[in-house]
């Protein structure tokens, strides 16, 4: 009955062919036909809409970064190793018989009704996530525990969880704007100093890229995001960490001061101020002046199984002519 049901719901939604579609669309249809799945199934399940495109969003930053994961083909980017859809044990990975695959202990169920249930179908692949999540229930806890089971990994709970957080406060999953981190008005000046040695406290790499302004500048978030880290390091002095939707992390270090009742947890848009320019660091919490004022501001990227640093230049480039063409 649930999966007669289930057809029902989303027979009158042209989701047929969606995985053949998925390259062929536009982003703005792309987002759309997404969104019109994740709340169906919400419908359908009782499990938000915001945790479902919040597990789909993660999934889909890290296969893009994997070389050991195939790259997102279809609208939904959830992936399933063969043998935990059709089962550890089933002679058969390609299995598409419900019936084999539960026999086996697969994970794999048929949600669009048509009696195969196909790890490339994106309804196949929604429904069967979905299901997983019921077996621990629907409010937040759960979720966190269900997401913990899945994945063995404390950061990936945290990422999902943070992603959901942002979609349900925007209430959409179209969130592609990025800021340039100093406002128009003010002057600046940097280039690319990612990779450059670093010789206070210790032999290091430079990890990012040095925005000079005067003392003072305001500094704003550069993406949609959440806070997870705000606080004194030796190195960074007074600095604030900003998750984003795609798995990376926007560090912004020796600030002068935060933004008013900035504080972690928060959701941050693109070009809300977080800070000011400042020269703090180097030393214990307060000390400041031993460089000129400046931004440091990095990107690392989480893969699924640990996180580097990469150059932020060429995106700070792109940003900054974003933001001249849209002045």
């Amino acid at each position: 009955m649930r999966f007669v049901l289930l057809f029902c719901l989303v027979t009158g939604l042209s989701f047929s062919a969606l995985h053949a579609q998925a390259k062929e669309i536009s982003d703005k249809e792309m987002y759309k036909k997404r969104m019109e799945l994740y709340q169906h199934m919400e419908a359908f399940t009782q499990i938000p809409w915001y945790n479902l495109a919040a597990i789909d969003q993660y999934e889909r930053s890290i296969r893009f970064v994997r070389s050991d994961l195939p790259k997102p083909a279809g609208l939904i980017s959830i992936y399933f190793p063969p043998e935990k859809w059709s089962g550890l044990a089933n002679p058969n990975h390609n299995d598409t018989h419900p019936l084999s695959i539960a026999f086996f202990g697969g994970i794999g169920k048929d949600g669009n009704g048509d009696g195969k249930a196909d790890r490339n179908d994106d309804l196949d692949v929604l429904f069967t996530l979905s299901e997983y999540l019921l077996r621990y229930g629907t409010d937040d806890d759960d979720f966190e525990i269900a997401l913990w089971h899945y994945y063995k990994r404390d950061k990936a709970v945290q990422l999902i969880t943070e992603k959901a957080k942002i979609y349900k406060t925007f209430g959409t999953i179209q969130l592609t704007d990025k800021a340039f981190p100093i406002p128009p008005g003010y002057n600046y000046s940097y280039r690319s100093t990612w990779g450059d040695r670093r010789g206070w406290g210790g032999r290091r790499i430079h990890e990012g890229t040095d925005i000079f302004a005067d003392y003072g500048v305001p500094v704003r978030a550069t993406c949609y995001g959440v806070i997870e880290l705000k606080g004194w390091n030796k190195y960074g002095g007074w600095r604030i960490g900003i998750r984003d939707l795609n798995n990376s992390y926007h560090y912004f270090a020796h600030l002068s001061g935060y933004a008013k009742n900035l504080h972690v947890g928060q959701v941050v848009k693109p070009g809300m101020l977080i800070g000011s320019v400042g020269s703090t660091g180097y030393g214990p919490p307060g000390t400041s002046g031993k460089f000129p004022p400046h931004l440091h501001y990095g990107i690392y990227k989480d893969n699924g199984r640990s996180e580097w640093s990469f150059d932020p230049y060429p995106s700070l480039k792109r940003w900054e002519l974003l933001e001249k063409q849209r002045k």
